[in-house]
């Protein structure tokens, strides 16, 4: 028998598609907003739960929950899932989350230094800028590729202070950047499924739950996936499922649906400069010059790329 949307399944599948012009206008600041609190959070619990337990059960954790929490949802929500997509949505659960977010906590267990790691993974915007050209065929006008290399300097000044080369071995610094052009792959594909009409609460339970098992099989090879009963490790979960996972993922997607992959992905030029702000609210570490010279270097490399 054919499935009949109700109301709220049609309201969460079809609302990128359909969402008119002067409605994606005024919704960008808001998403673009969104974003960057989203995206820079995973620092934040990183930082809580990391102080407890290895990266990768704070990953097993992360995305275990955060899928579980996503799965009854996904059943009694949308469409029926049907095996094709689901296979094709574990796909994007390797590449955006197993093989980005371990592939970066690997080359911190390797000593690559965490200030080099943040940098290639706040250099993402400027692949996705590059693949989508190829792929997508959203080509940046002059304008735009100068504001991206003003926001890149942007960064670079932010994280010049925490950048060494270390002596980690040469793969690893190569796992390091493969990580993020994965990602930048990924969301580049993503963007070009025209035909595929999976709710985002379903497509991030798939993501999700795929990383976990994955996650769950490097953490056994570690020792176990037991979490530590602690406040800190509590917290960072918290704070990694409801923002960085939940709130970040979820706009990123739902951004890549409505807005040009170049222009949604110029906004995580802020996350380095953001996360500095988490860090003196919440951990009281100090904020430099150099870091709102930045701030403000970076907001005009922004702006310029993602204006219509």
């Amino acid at each position: 028998m054919e499935h009949h949307l109700t109301p709220i399944e049609t309201f969460m599948t079809d609302l990128p598609s359909s969402w008119p012009a002067a409605g994606r206008h005024f919704l960008w600041p808001l998403m673009a907003t969104l974003l960057v609190i989203g995206w820079s959070s995973g620092f934040v619990g990183i930082r809580y739960a990391s102080e407890e337990a290895t990266v990768v059960l704070v990953l097993f954790w992360r995305t275990l929950l955060s899928g579980v929490i996503l799965l009854p949802f996904a059943f009694a929500i949308g469409p029926r899932m049907r095996l094709r997509g689901v296979l094709e949505q574990m796909l994007f659960g390797v590449m955006s989350v197993f093989l980005y977010l371990g592939g970066f906590a690997l080359a911190i267990e390797q000593r690559v230094p965490t200030g080099l790691v943040a940098l290639i993974s706040d250099l993402l915007p400027l692949a996705i800028a590059a693949l989508s050209q190829s792929v997508l065929g959203e080509r940046l006008s002059a304008r735009q590729w100068l504001g991206t290399s003003i926001a890149v300097l942007g960064v670079l000044i932010v994280s010049f202070d925490s950048l060494s080369l270390g002596v980690a071995p040469l793969w690893a610094y190569a796992l390091t950047a493969g990580s993020m052009l994965v990602f930048a792959l990924a969301s580049v594909l993503h963007k070009r499924q025209r035909t595929s009409h999976m709710p985002l609460h379903q497509s991030l339970c798939i993501h999700t739950l795929t990383g976990a098992l994955l996650f769950g099989f490097c953490a056994m090879m570690q020792g176990g996936v037991v979490p530590p009963m602690t406040r800190n490790f509590a917290v960072g979960m918290v704070w990694l499922v409801l923002i960085a996972t939940f709130a970040a993922y979820s706009v990123y997607y739902s951004s890549l649906r409505l807005f040009p992959v170049a222009k949604v992905s110029a906004v995580i030029y802020l996350s380095p400069p953001v996360t500095m702000l988490w860090a003196w609210v919440l951990f009281s570490e100090p904020l430099t010059l150099a870091m709102f010279i930045g701030l403000a270097v970076t907001l005009l490399g922004v702006w310029m790329t993602s204006r219509a």
